[in-house]
């Protein structure tokens, strides 16, 4: 069974920064794209950023220039360095995995969750 455990949120003020971290564990076959969504209260859940196989990346344009997604395939890691913060980048973060679990069993999986405070 796949398991995507986040680490790294907490509280900072206004532009300080803040790096998360998603490490899946478990069989995965492949990996298509992982990435960061987040969703504050009372909003819905949106992409911040991903990052394709290819090493491709894409981002909201609204954390652009501030935030950064990076992989280490060998540990199927995924990491979000978020710098600049402001007041509403305040959300829980999300880690998600697209990718298999084999040929025939296609992966979509979701971290806890990790909650980003950016308040003074």
């Amino acid at each position: 069974q796949v398991q995507l455990v986040e680490s790294g949120g907490g509280l900072v003020q206004p532009g300080g920064s803040l790096r998360l971290s998603c490490a899946a564990s478990g069989s995965i076959f492949s990996i298509n794209a992982m990435g960061w969504y987040r969703q504050a209260p009372g909003k819905q859940r949106e992409l911040a950023a991903s990052i394709h196989s290819s090493g491709d990346t894409n981002y909201a344009d609204s954390v652009k220039g501030r935030f950064t997604i990076s992989r280490d395939n060998a540990k199927n890691t995924v990491y979000l360095q978020m710098n600049s913060l402001k007041p509403e980048d305040t959300a829980v973060y999300y880690c998600n995995v697209d990718g298999w679990l084999s040929p025939f069993n296609a992966l979509n999986a979701w971290g806890q969750g990790t909650l980003v405070t950016v308040s003074s």
